[in-house]
């Protein structure tokens, strides 16, 4: 398994000059074993996941499916949906416990909004979510992008638009006002994880920062649902998680996603616990009580599984 992973990375890796691997290999004599629960169903076919690869290589496209190992990426693939992945596929930081890669990112590709336009177009999807690795190289973190490329799908295609951003730096006024020009159907933004486990996990962000961008965009725009998730096995304990579940809806966030780290390689931040469906079910329980309108929570969501089904809103044309 160790031998497999590694070569996986080295894989990435090698295709990419800018990249700067992590060099940190942790412990692999005390891995957790993985419970019966975390087993991924594969696909009978593997007609339509080959057929959304091959869009997304025909465009030069990336998805956070792949980019990030995540583990429902034959589900998502094969029912026709992906969270795409826009402003490259490089990091400018370097989370321990992301698989996206790290390094110095190439120049914005101007061509991106309109071919993901019409990508979304040829699949014949009605829901997508949009997400990127963080820029701080860029002035505005990539929010004009985002907005680009908002304004591409709308012209093409009558969908839904979920995006899922990163904390633009705190340059909140700025990101605020950037996105007058073409407001998504949801806005999401990940707090991840507690605050004490920030400066371990979460280098260069920042938990308040994140509750302020998420606050700040609902009292701007009232009728924009707000989402966030987090990923839980990394050391919480359940009063923390319930803490910044409390936070999060205090902020003005409605849809809530819960699920479980999985590490994505031994270069990666180890599980320190696998939570149990019926701890997941009992954190959904919380969540609905707390006042979110919705709540995925088990141990294969992630911020973007199943994404239309918490939208009921009509379509805004902005």
């Amino acid at each position: 398994m160790k031998k497999d992973k590694d070569i996986f990375l080295k894989n990435k890796i090698s295709n990419k000059s800018n990249i700067i691997p992590t060099k940190k290999i942790y412990n692999t004599s005390n891995i957790l074993k993985k419970p019966d629960w975390i087993k991924i169903k594969l696909p009978i076919s593997t007609s339509r996941i080959n057929y959304i690869k091959n869009a997304l290589r025909k465009n030069n496209l990336h998805s956070v499916c792949e980019e990030a190992h995540c583990p429902n990426l034959s589900e998502c693939f094969d029912n026709g949906t992906a969270t795409f992945m826009i402003l490259g596929s490089v990091c400018t930081r370097n989370c321990p416990f992301c698989a996206v890669l790290h390094g110095k990112p190439d120049a914005i590709n101007i061509e991106e909004p309109k071919k993901l336009s019409n990508t979304i177009f040829d699949m014949k999807i009605n829901y997508v979510v949009i997400t990127s690795v963080v820029r701080d190289d860029l002035y505005d973190g990539g929010a004009q992008h985002f907005v680009n490329c908002i304004q591409e799908i709308r012209n093409k295609n009558r969908v839904k638009i979920e995006i899922l951003v990163p904390d633009f730096r705190g340059k909140i006024n700025l990101i605020l006002k950037i996105f007058e020009q073409s407001l998504p159907d949801i806005f999401n933004h990940n707090i991840e994880n507690i605050p004490r486990m920030y400066k371990k996990i979460r280098p260069g962000a920042n938990y308040k920062r994140s509750l302020s961008l998420l606050e700040l965009f609902k009292n701007k725009y009232h009728n924009i649902p707000t989402k966030s998730g987090l990923m839980l096995g990394l050391g919480e304990k359940d009063h923390e998680i319930i803490k910044v579940m409390k936070d999060l809806y205090s902020s003005g966030v409605t849809l809530l996603t819960i699920g479980q780290y999985l590490q994505p390689s031994f270069r990666h931040l180890p599980v320190e616990r696998y939570i149990s469906p019926l701890e997941f079910e009992s954190l959904k329980k919380e969540a609905l009580s707390i006042g979110f309108t919705n709540a995925f929570c088990g141990p294969f969501v992630r911020s973007s599984y199943h994404a239309s089904v918490q939208s009921h809103l009509p379509i805004i044309k902005k």
